[in-house]
């Protein structure tokens, strides 16, 4: 593949378009590039070890210059640890380093994880889109941190916003009311497609889902959920059961009243579709019988994700999600919508459920992560007027000490006025099409490792195969990409790119160009 500044569709005569205020907020501590990792098949959460036999490369942005901080000349480039009083290769640099990994492995237990075959990186910093390691290596962040630091970080206004928080109010019990939860709450049911009018707030994204559920089960009074295979919507009681991949073995049945059906996905189509038309009418069918067999008066809710995420990336053909609204309106369920990865922005507008149309209006919304960038714990589940009325004179059976809590809130009031005020919507849809389609499809068209390419946004897949219905081996691959100064996000058999929405146009190029170096080395196992 060539070059991949041909992405932008200019000129080499054209002028330097000028910078936008977006432009210059977004980096916000420097150009970058930002991307759950929730390590469905292997320990992907946790960093694959550079081959020894593959020397370090220089980041195609790590050029010659007094303006570089930490400038070694010709070699490699040592970065300044941002906020971090240490000078990166110094003793006491790797003393720290080392007291790091030693607290630990001796006493962290880590998530998806056999704990004794692990070696997480150490990370000294963060800024912008990149983090750093001790030695002052920086990384563009091709995962956004499980897709969760949509506006990077150590975003000024973010961080500001939690300072002033915590100068007046640091702990609040839910139920007192409370300036900035009620801003929040006020502001998502205002901006929010379809018809809400409250919000309830939780820890995250797995608790907005159970308590998702507990709503839907009981607003109908019936118990039986319907939830896609290939989804993942948290690790804790009914969100793992409604949990569609192999993420839901191994944990003990916890509910028993969550059913599972096939979405659309084409290029592994359970319907033997050839077209995303036909694939989009056969999977509505499916879903359809499927609440015919199990009885829709039995049934609560379809929960699915309106993308889906860390399972495949998936985004669902036209028509689908519409009808989807219609089936549920058609048997009086539920429509439960999991935007907990996909929401603020991630793939252009607020909830990725708009792209299905104005008639998509769910019943109940999840979200949690890009709310308030990950600064603080943060979710919630918006909550129409008729689920509200439920529990308008009935006490509503479950609570949280941290509901709403202050300084996660704080940030995200901060977080919706920087998406609105700097267009960040809009941007990661201009740039989403401009710039990571065409590159991305280019890299699928020019790669016969790469099977398949998805995506809508700021959040993309690559699919590998090894042309013998397998995966190939993707260490390497990855190895090759930290070794430029990219942390990729490798889930399976899949490269998924989630750059925070803040990266920076010319590092979005920088790392695709990356990238496709790096699939040139996963082409020559198929020889």
């Amino acid at each position: 593949m060539g070059d991949l500044n041909g992405c932008s569709r200019r000129r080499a005569d054209d002028p330097p378009a000028p910078l936008t205020t977006a432009d210059r907020t977004l980096a916000h501590g420097g150009p970058a590039i930002q991307t759950e990792g929730d390590a469905p098949d292997h320990d992907l959460h946790h960093p694959l070890p550079l081959r020894p036999d593959r020397p370090r490369r220089r980041h195609p942005r790590d050029r010659d210059g007094p303006d570089r901080p930490g400038h070694r000349g010709q070699g490699a480039v040592v970065h300044r640890l941002p906020g971090v009083p240490l000078t990166p290769g110094s003793e006491e640099a790797r003393a720290a380093e080392r007291r790091v990994r030693e607290d630990d492995r001796n006493h962290v237990f880590h998530s998806w994880a056999a704990q004794a075959t692990i070696d997480p990186m150490p990370v000294a910093a963060a800024q912008g889109a990149h983090f750093y390691a001790y030695d002052g290596t920086r990384y563009l962040d091709l995962g956004s941190q499980l897709v969760s630091a949509n506006l990077g970080h150590n975003h000024p206004d973010l961080v500001e916003a939690i300072r002033r928080q915590a100068g007046r109010v640091t702990n609040l019990n839910p139920a007192f009311a409370d300036d900035v939860r009620g801003e929040l709450a006020r502001r998502l049911v205002d901006r929010a497609q379809g018809d809400f009018s409250h919000v309830f707030f939780t820890n995250g994204g797995a608790d907005a889902v159970e308590h998702a559920i507990r709503m839907a089960r009981l607003h109908t009074g019936r118990r039986r959920i319907l939830s896609a295979f290939r989804s993942y919507h948290g690790a804790t009681g009914s969100a793992i059961m409604a949990t569609g991949e192999a993420r839901r073995h191994g944990n003990p049945t916890t509910d028993g009243d969550i059913e599972h059906f096939h979405g659309p996905f084409l290029h592994h189509s359970e319907f033997y579709s050839g077209s995303e038309e036909q694939e989009c009418e056969r999977a509505l069918t499916h879903l359809e019988h499927t609440i015919q067999a199990w009885g829709p008066k039995e049934t609560a809710a379809v929960l699915i994700e309106s993308v889906v995420g860390s399972s495949g990336v998936i985004v669902p053909p036209d028509g689908y999600l519409q009808g989807v609204r219609e089936i549920c309106d058609r048997y009086d369920l539920l429509y439960i919508a999991d935007e907990v990865m996909v929401g603020f922005g991630r793939t252009g507008t607020l909830f990725a459920y708009e792209h299905g149309g104005p008639e998509v209006r769910p019943d109940l919304v999840t979200f949690a992560k890009g709310v308030n960038s990950g600064y603080v714990p943060l979710g919630g589940v918006l909550i129409s007027p008729a689920v509200y009325g439920t529990f308008a004179e009935r006490p509503y059976p479950g609570g949280l000490t941290y509901s709403g809590h202050p300084l996660a809130c704080a940030p995200g009031v901060a977080a919706l006025d920087v998406y609105e005020r700097d267009g960040i919507f809009e941007r990661v849809a201009d740039l989403g099409e401009r710039v990571l389609r065409p590159a991305l499809e280019r890299i699928g068209a020019e790669h016969p490792s790469v099977a398949d390419v998805r995506g809508r946004g700021f959040f993309w897949a690559l699919e590998f195969s090894d042309g013998q219905g397998g995966a190939p081996d993707l260490s390497g691959f990855a190895a090759e990409l930290k070794a430029a100064g990219i942390w990729p996000m490798v889930s399976g058999p899949r490269l998924h790119i989630a750059p925070p929405l803040i990266t920076a146009e010319e590092d979005l190029v920088a790392a695709l160009e990356a990238v496709d170096r790096a699939v040139s080395g996963v082409d020559a196992q198929l020889s």
